[in-house]
């Protein structure tokens, strides 16, 4: 039984390259057709970045390496939805900005804010659940020996198939290999 959804096929800047994204291969990728995939709605965001802000205070690109860290690499938002959320947040009453020696606004949470965290106390942990589980994916599927094979395919296939005398029934036949292949580790 084949299960197709294996085997979508995402474009990352060319046939088989990984363009200029953070994302990598697979159901998981971050940027598809140029577009980053959501993993939290806005009101999502707005409590991981509270959770985050309260266990202690930081500024925007700290945020966004935290979430980064925490997904194992697999999920990074962008500053264009991390600073607006933050104004948000500010907005509410929830956060505000914080003494700090550096020339980058950091922001701690307030008492509002922390009382809106208890407040959803299960929903937050749910969503620091779904990060966590982001990184465990990743690290399944994506271990060195994983990542340089793959390398060594898409190196192989760029130069045999980037040549002017590639014949039709050698696409076909390397088409044939890699579904071969696909067929095979959905197997194991």
């Amino acid at each position: 039984m084949r299960h197709s959804h294996h085997h979508r096929r995402h474009d990352h800047g060319g046939p088989f390259g990984r363009g200029h994204g953070r994302g990598r291969w697979g159901d998981h990728d971050e940027e598809r057709g140029g577009r980053r995939r959501r993993v939290f709605d806005s009101g999502e965001l707005r409590l991981v970045l509270l959770k985050l802000i309260s266990d202690q205070p930081r500024h925007g690109y700290e945020l966004i390496r935290a979430i980064e860290e925490l997904s194992g690499g697999d999920y990074v938002p962008s500053p264009g939805v991390v600073y607006p959320t933050l104004t948000m947040l500010q907005d509410m009453g929830q956060i505000e900005e914080a003494a700090s020696g550096g020339t980058r606004k950091a922001f701690a949470v307030t008492p509002d804010g922390a009382q809106h965290l208890a407040s959803s106390r299960e929903q937050v942990e749910a969503l620091f659940g779904r990060l966590t589980q982001l990184a465990s994916v990743r690290e399944r599927s994506d271990g060195a020996p994983i990542r340089r094979a793959m390398q060594n395919l898409r190196t192989v296939l760029l130069y045999r198939l980037d040549r002017e005398d590639v014949k039709s029934d050698t696409i076909h036949q390397v088409a044939a290999i890699l579904d071969e292949a696909a067929q095979k580790i959905e197997r194991l």
